[in-house]
């Protein structure tokens, strides 16, 4: 049915299109934002396709980087993608980390935790994989604002179908706002506990750029839109096209904000 949870994570080459290359712009901006030393082993809860871990590797000359997710597609993805010998990959749960404890100097996570069915054991476990001192960090889609490429889908899908409704992320994760991050992060009870936006330019180069990711059935958005029929679904891809921002020469430029928090253990 339309009004089923849809959040499928297998295939990475289909996420990178849709997420993937924007969490890239984001990780970068994060990873300035926590100023690390060079030399640091990290930990990327959550990894994905491998997005954070290879932005780890390129700017801030780590000893190892360890990326753990849920999702064999995405390991597999990872793995495949990042050649680099200091860097692994394993499957593994955000809230039963596969990993001793006090084993690395910074954890951080991106675009995850308000997947994770119990975030805070995600924050204590990635606690406890650092050493005292080390930083815990972590960033999310602001999807009930600037998350822009979002915001119009569900826009949209919500006036064609109030159903839509219950799956939109800025509904379901009241987790992606500054104040409920700091607060995860203080009731971990890390030190230090900051939170900021960080905003990056997702521009298309045109309206295919755009929607051509959504039929790729990778998160809640696509997955609803491939849970339509071929005639709902394409109303609803008029009824976008129709509200987006379309310049003279086809692209389009939106905005998408995450808020990104971080702390440090005693």
């Amino acid at each position: 049915m339309a009004n089923e949870r849809k959040d499928t994570w297998a295939a990475g080459n289909l996420y990178e299109p849709y997420m993937g290359r924007w969490g890239r712009l984001v990780a970068k901006d994060f990873l300035r934002w926590l100023e690390p030393p060079d030399g640091l082993d990290w930990l990327d809860v959550g990894c994905g396709t491998g997005g954070v871990s290879e932005v780890i590797l390129q700017r801030a000359q780590p000893r190892s980087v360890r990326g753990v997710d849920s999702s064999p597609g995405f390991v597999e993805h990872a793995r495949a993608q990042v050649a680099d010998p200091r860097a692994a990959f394993d499957v593994g749960d955000a809230q039963s980390l596969p990993v001793g404890s006090a084993q690395f100097d910074a954890a951080v996570s991106g675009l995850v935790l308000n997947f994770v069915p119990e975030p805070a054991r995600a924050v204590q476990e990635m606690k406890r994989a650092v050493r005292p001192g080390g930083v815990v960090a972590a960033y999310v889609w602001d999807y009930a604002g600037r998350m822009e490429l979002i915001r119009y889908f569900w826009d949209a899908a919500a006036a064609l179908d109030g159903k839509a409704l219950e799956l939109d992320e800025g509904r379901r994760f009241p987790l992606c706002q500054p104040e409920p991050l700091h607060e995860l992060f203080t009731r971990a009870g890390l030190g230090g506990v900051e939170a900021k936006p960080i905003d990056v330019d997702t521009v298309f180069r045109d309206f295919d750029d755009y929607w051509t990711p959504f039929l790729g059935a990778q998160g809640p958005a696509p997955g609803y839109a491939m849970s339509l029929d071929a005639e709902r679904r394409a109303a609803l891809r008029d009824a976008i096209r129709a509200a987006l921002p379309v310049s003279g020469d086809g692209s389009i430029a939106l905005v998408a904000r995450a808020w990104a928090v971080r702390g440090r253990l005693p």
